[in-house]
């Protein structure tokens, strides 16, 4: 009975409706990356794009049109969209959607979990310059900004957002049909989406620590490999993911994943391993003894 109860799950898992990819794109340039006094007069989630920043959304509503459609290859294709809140997204998901007709579009869903990470209402200039200079000294991801977040707070509310968008998948909730190529497109900020990079893929906190902002409509595909894992390799190249911050480590990983079985995953990363285990205690017999331990 046990053993027909896991053949019934792994067939579950086997034929549930995968999407082809999941994209990750950063907002436009908008008003604050222009000038940073923005933030001392308008409120964050209301910072609109600049001219700048429309030209690039529909600049990436055409990328991310030929990406979906695999260059015009695929016949039967399909998005579907998360946004986050804020209006500098909300706008650069108006300018995409210039590029696909409402037929290609199964849905749109706002998403308050992938907003940017909270600096603290109103910024004062040369108070957040200060901030962020302490920032650097303390540590990127742990360091909490007064009255906001920080990357760690991120992470948190950035893993839920992603349990929930596993049981949309599960149960089918994005009503994708079997024929369809699927792309999952995620319009969010910066950090966050390397945040979602970070929890997806089990970097450490030193890993994410090497990371590269992504540049306005930056664009970062997961596309899904042959075993069912997702890799940024497939997509990109080694020169763009070093140019990210990924290490040589990193980028053997991504390769990995293209052909790499879930079963086996937690092997595969041996910076964990490395970072708490001495690879000299290995034994074929297992018979490492705590006197052996005790020598060393």
């Amino acid at each position: 009975m046990q053993e027909n109860h896991h053949n019934r799950h792994n067939n579950h898992h086997d034929h549930r409706l995968l999407p082809k990819r999941i994209i990750l794109l950063r907002h436009g340039e908008s008003q604050g990356n222009l000038d940073t006094s923005a933030y001392s007069t308008t409120p964050d989630h209301k910072i609109p794009l600049t001219e700048q920043g429309l030209a690039q959304a529909r600049l990436a509503g055409s990328r991310l049109r030929d990406l979906a459609s695999s260059n015009g290859s695929s016949r039967d294709w399909r998005v579907y969209f998360y946004v986050s809140p804020y209006e500098r997204t909300r706008s650069t998901l108006r300018e995409i959607g210039k590029s696909f007709s409402r037929k290609r579009v199964i849905g749109v869903r706002e998403e308050c979990r992938i907003r940017e990470q909270d600096f603290g209402n109103f910024q004062v200039e040369e108070r957040m310059k200060a901030i962020k200079e302490t920032r650097e000294k303390f540590g990127r991801f742990f360091y909490r900004f007064p009255e906001g977040e920080s990357a760690a707070d991120v992470f948190d509310r950035v893993s839920s957002f992603l349990e929930s968008l596993w049981r949309d998948i599960d149960l089918n909730r994005l009503q994708n049909e079997p024929s369809q190529d699927l792309n999952l497109i995620i319009i969010s900020h910066g950090l966050a989406l390397r945040v979602f990079l970070m929890k997806w893929f089990k970097w450490t906190v030193e890993q994410f620590e090497l990371l590269n902002n992504l540049g306005n409509c930056g664009i970062r595909v997961m596309e899904l490999g042959q075993s069912g894992e997702y890799s940024l390799a497939i997509h990109h190249t080694d020169e763009e993911m070093l140019e990210w911050g990924l290490t040589p480590e990193m980028i053997e990983d991504q390769k990995w994943r293209i052909n790499a079985s879930k079963t086996n995953c937690n092997d595969h990363c041996s910076w964990y391993l490395s970072s708490f285990f001495d690879p000299s205690l290995d034994s074929d017999d297992d018979n490492v003894t705590n006197t052996d331990i005790d020598s060393k």
